[in-house]
Order: structure tokens, then C-alpha cells, then sequence
């Protein structure tokens, strides 16, 4: 690195790229994109201006869901063979760029006499894949309301939604492309969205503001609102950074092991090693490729638990963080980090955890 080049913090080089701090930590952990720094005492990462052009290319191809172990011969490997990889791509690469063209003359939408001018702009169809990622974690029951609710919290230049039931968490953010107005948050109430989700596939962009009347969604030139639970969230921050340290890091393909719990109904049990990923239950066990970092490890999941979870997932592979088979498991996209899962094992009497 050159003596005159500057550091600059993952914030600035999230903007810059169009990337989330969270995808940002995702591809530093799969060795995509290393921080030139790392403050030893705080854990605050830190890139040069040259790693910009990186960060963006990387979010050119987690946007056409190349697969992680491609990104990075691309990003790495010889010129005709990422040529290859890109190719098997083209036509999903043209539709992609129809689709930022569309968007981009896409009409402005305004919002009603009574929004409180809080607005945030975001393309509808990526929103609605959002909230259907997220709300299979919210409860199904209203035990605890806000539990059925989705934590809906507008900053800087994104908005992220999380929900849970205690057993799962799951959190998403999303790019806005404009905002106006100061931070907000509230809970939208899950039970209210299934129409709205529907509308907002078939629109090109959707404002989102808190009104006294509830959470507002405006689009050519219709309005739609949702009830909000007027109740605290669980602190999800604090689940996050509280979890213990990763021992165990699994990526497999996620078509492979979904079809593969479909055919389960209760409990399945994930047997870890250096040769992959052994999924058994009832007079079921099958083998699977997959990619092993850390310690060897037993643990057990209510398939009701982990298949929602993994429906919601986005890429083609699926990345395990384990630190325990009695502690949450944190669930990631191997070529998005931007959505997060937790699902928490369930018991087991014969547990082993091999050093």
C-alpha cells in the first residue's frame, strides 16, 4: 500500500459501493474482501480507496447470484475462465439491466396530505422479498403481540427489518434509494402484509412512512396501510453481539439440503466433519458437500424451525456458523450477507462435540 493512501471505515465504503456494513462483514469472513485494517482493540475494520472498485464488482455478481466459489475465481483466476463463468450469466445479466432501466425512469411517487415527510424510497419487489424473508421468524401466535410484529428501523441509507419468536431471529437490510425526514422505527404488524406484499410485486417503486394512522406504503398513486404494535422490541442487537464465538463454519448448497429437509417432518440431526455435512432422521441419513472450517460437531433441529429459514435464504449456498449445539445458530447466504437467520437446535441426549 502506498505511504499517501488513506484509510477509510466500512461506513464510508458501504455508501461507495452501494453495499451494507452487514454484506460488508459477510465477505471479509468469506475472505472476498479482507479489510486492509483491523483496529486490534475495538474489531473496527478499515479498507484504502482502492478497494471500491472490489467491493462494487463483488455486488455486481452477489446481484445475479453467482455462486461464492465463482466470485471468487473471478476475482481471482484467470481472465477467460471468469469470462466462462460470466457467460453462463449473460441472460440473467441482460434482464438485470432491464430492470435497472426500468427503474430508473421510474415514475416519483408522492405521498398523501397527512405523511409525516419520514419517507423512504425503495424498489417494491426487493421490499416484498424482504418482508418474506423476515417474517417466517415472527411468531405465528400473539402470546407475546409484538412477537408477531416486524421491527421495521429507517437509517441513514437503508432500512432493516427483523422479526422473532424467540426460537428464530431474522433480520434483512435494504438499500434505500432515497429518504427523507429523521430516523424512525416501529413495528409493523405481520398479520396485515399479505395483501400488500402482493401489490408492491407488481410496482416498480414504494414509499414507506409512519403515520398516526400506521405504517403507510405508497405507489402509483395508491396508498395501503398497516396496523403497528405500539410495544418495545426485543433488543435483537444484543442477541446478535452476545453470541458466543464461531467454532464451526458450514457452507453447502442450500437447493440440495432444502429438498433433502422437505422429506423430514420432525427432528433431523447434523453430524459435522471434515468430510462434509451427514443430515439424518427417522431411517433417513444421507452425505453432503459441503465446506468444513473448525472443530467437529453433532447438533439437532426441529425441521419447523430450520426449513423456513432456509426457504427464505438468498444465493445458492448456505453458510453455518456454529459455536455450540445447544446455542443459536446464525444462518447466512453465502453470497449475500445482508440477510441473517438465527435458529436455535433443540435438545439432544447424545450431543458430541469433538475438540
Amino acid at each position: 500500500m502506498a505511504e499517501s493512501e488513506e484509510f477509510i471505515t466500512i461506513g464510508v465504503l458501504a455508501r461507495a459501493s452501494g453495499l451494507t456494513a452487514s454484506a460488508l462483514r459477510f465477505y471479509d469472513d468469506c475472505g472476498l474482501l479482507v479489510p486492509a485494517r483491523v483496529d486490534p482493540l475495538t474489531g473496527y475494520r478499515y479498507y484504502t480507496e482502492g478497494q471500491r472498485e472490489r467491493a462494487a464488482l463483488i455486488r455486481r455478481l452477489r446481484a445475479i447470484e453467482v455462486p461464492l466459489e465463482s466470485i471468487s475465481d473471478i476475482l481471482s483466476g484467470d481472465t477467460g475462465r471468469a469470462e466462462r463463468l460470466l457467460d453462463e450469466h449473460v441472460d440473467e445479466l441482460r434482464r438485470r439491466a432491464a430492470e435497472a432501466a426500468l427503474v430508473a425512469e421510474a415514475i416519483k411517487q408522492t405521498l398523501g396530505a397527512e405523511s409525516t415527510g419520514h419517507q423512504v424510497a425503495l424498489p417494491a419487489a426487493l421490499l416484498a422479498a424482504a418482508f418474506d424473508q423476515v417474517r417466517a421468524a415472527a411468531a405465528g401466535n400473539r402470546e407475546i403481540p409484538v412477537l408477531a410484529g416486524i421491527l421495521l428501523e429507517a437509517s441513514a441509507n437503508s432500512l432493516t427489518l427483523t422479526a422473532t419468536d424467540r426460537y428464530r431471529l431474522s433480520t434483512r437490510t435494504v438499500v434505500s434509494r432515497n429518504r427523507n425526514g429523521d430516523d424512525w422505527s416501529l413495528v409493523v404488524d405481520a398479520g396485515d402484509l399479505a395483501p400488500v406484499l402482493d401489490w408492491l410485486r407488481h410496482l416498480d417503486e414504494i414509499v414507506v412512512a409512519p403515520t398516526d394512522q400506521g405504517l403507510l406504503f405508497a405507489g402509483d398513486g395508491v396508498e395501503r396501510r398497516c396496523r403497528v404494535i405500539d410495544e418495545p422490541f426485543p433488543d435483537y442487537r444484543a442477541v446478535l453481539s452476545g453470541l458466543a464465538p464461531v467454532r464451526t463454519r458450514v457452507v453447502t448448497a442450500r437447493k440440495t439440503l432444502l429438498a433433502l429437509l422437505e422429506n423430514h417432518t420432525t427432528t433431523v440431526r447434523f453430524e459435522i466433519d471434515r468430510t462434509g455435512l451427514t443430515v439424518s432422521g427417522g431411517n433417513r441419513r444421507e452425505h453432503l458437500s459441503a465446506a468444513v472450517t473448525g472443530s467437529d460437531i453433532d447438533l439437532s433441529f426441529d425441521v419447523a424451525t430450520l426449513l423456513p429459514a432456509i426457504h427464505t435464504a438468498l444465493g445458492p449456498d448456505l453458510m453455518f456458523d456454529i459455536s455450540a449445539a445447544d446455542q443459536p445458530v446464525v444462518l447466512r447466504s453465502a453470497t449475500d450477507g445482508d440477510l441473517t437467520t438465527l435458529a436455535m437446535p433443540t435438545q439432544q441426549t447424545d450431543r458430541t462435540t469433538h475438540a
